[in-house]
């Protein structure tokens, strides 16, 4: 048996948690620079509160409903994800986090005679622990566990955001309600094509008269998803990967950027981000990405997007040399392009490997004198505290420069803002 935990409106409940004021009211997260609506409450949804919002298009909205705007918080959410992602860990070793807010668990080896009085007992230590409420949906299926999370969320007040399908009964119920575009698996750009061929639920998707088409249109990944659904079992839990194939470190500015000194600054501090999360992952980066990106509503030309990508002969986890072939890269794009003013830039490491598998070149190999260098700084920036220590091409006293005008204090990250409580 399976079960897919979904933490309810994650990133407003998240706020909630430390300001318990606002529940029952209106609550939107906004994204990186508060650009656009990420997150919602359920009250922010009834009010028509749009996902994905630019946050000027709502100013009006925002004051006639009286919804209260949050920058997004990443240092809260994800420690939080971790303590909910540990308590689900005490119900069943075998788990998947699949994101931030969502995590797949199996029971097998288990013995439980009632998977509804588990799930209410998941659901209340979550939320009395942690303060986040939570649905569970229980299937033979992770594909099914999708299902019944999804009905259990839907319909809170009959399930107590608890729902089983462990009937053949139940299972073509399920489907037979669930949209064709809300199965998981099935992309934006496939729905149209199975609409066309009149599969608008997932109970038209199992059909025998669609296999055909479905083992052609989308191969293996649609034969999986047509067994899952019909109750066989044949995605397992994704074995928990240490380490990542590639760092991608991007952000959009706080307003358009055509200064090369300030792209500059901005790529090399990206660089020396990933360079520090290799580090900690303890593996080096081969190749190096560095791309551009300008607001295509500004520009006449249909290029807007600019990247170069150069391979070192040798691996490297060190924030000089990555920094510095970053810039040069950057030197590179900008030339041509002085008048462009770019809305977002970004820093990619991929080709990975362990840094312990490191082979050294005779003749072209960089510094020895880096690694000791880098163990100095990430000690210091350890013990003193994030990023103190700076390349001197980064701007000392800025992190990401960017807008954030409804932060929220970090309460279990940093210890300037942990909550007082009064007791009396």
């Amino acid at each position: 048996m399976y079960a897919l935990v979904d933490c309810n409106n994650f990133y407003a409940s998240c706020e909630r948690v430390f300001q318990p004021k606002f529940n029952g009211k209106p609550v939107a997260i906004l994204s990186n620079n508060d650009g656009c609506v990420i997150s919602r409450s359920n009250e922010a949804k009834v009010v028509g509160v749009p996902m994905g919002a630019p946050a000027f298009q709502i100013k009006n909205l925002v004051k006639e409903k009286n919804i209260k705007l949050f920058s997004s918080n990443y240092p809260l959410y994800g420690d939080l994800s971790n303590r909910v992602m540990a308590i689900l860990n005490q119900f069943t070793p075998n788990l998947e986090i699949y994101s931030i807010d969502e995590a797949f668990l199996n029971f097998d080896g288990l013995t439980i005679s009632d998977y509804h009085n588990y799930g209410l007992q998941i659901k209340r230590r979550v939320q009395k622990w942690v303060g986040i409420p939570v649905c569970i949906g229980f299937a033979e299926t992770k594909v099914l566990s999708k299902v019944a999370n999804k009905i259990a969320k839907k319909f809170q007040d009959r399930t107590s955001g608890v729902y089983i399908i462990d009937t053949e009964e139940k299972r073509i119920k399920a489907l037979k309600w669930t949209k064709i575009e809300d199965v998981w698996g099935i992309g934006y750009r496939m729905i149209k094509k199975v609409k066309l061929r009149n599969i608008n639920t997932a109970f038209d998707f199992v059909q025998p008269q669609h296999e055909a088409w479905i083992k052609k249109e989308m191969g293996v990944v649609g034969m999986r998803l047509k067994y899952e659904l019909e109750g066989k079992s044949v995605l397992e839990l994704d074995p928990i990967i240490d380490q990542k194939k590639s760092i991608t470190t991007t952000r959009s500015f706080p307003k358009q950027i055509s200064d090369f000194d300030l792209l500059r600054e901005r790529v090399a501090t990206f660089a020396s981000v990933c360079a520090e999360k290799l580090r900690k992952q303890k593996s080096c980066c081969h190749t190096i990405i560095v791309m551009l990106v300008v607001d295509k509503h500004t520009i006449q030309t249909s290029k807007y997007y600019f990247n170069m990508a150069v391979t070192l002969p040798f691996a490297t986890n060190s924030t000089l040399t990555i920094s510095n072939m970053a810039i040069e890269m950057l030197k590179k794009l900008h030339r041509g392009n002085e008048n462009m003013k770019f809305k977002k830039a970004g820093v990619i490491v991929t080709e990975l490997i362990d840094e312990n598998q490191k082979q050294f070149q005779l003749f072209d190999e960089e510094n020895p004198k880096h690694l000791a260098l880098m163990q100095a700084m990430d000690k210091l920036n350890t013990k003193i505290g994030d990023t103190k220590v700076k390349l001197a091409t980064q701007n000392l006293n800025l992190t990401w420069n960017m807008n954030q005008n409804h932060l929220s204090p970090k309460y279990t990250t940093n210890f300037n803002d942990i909550l007082e409580i009064r007791c009396q």
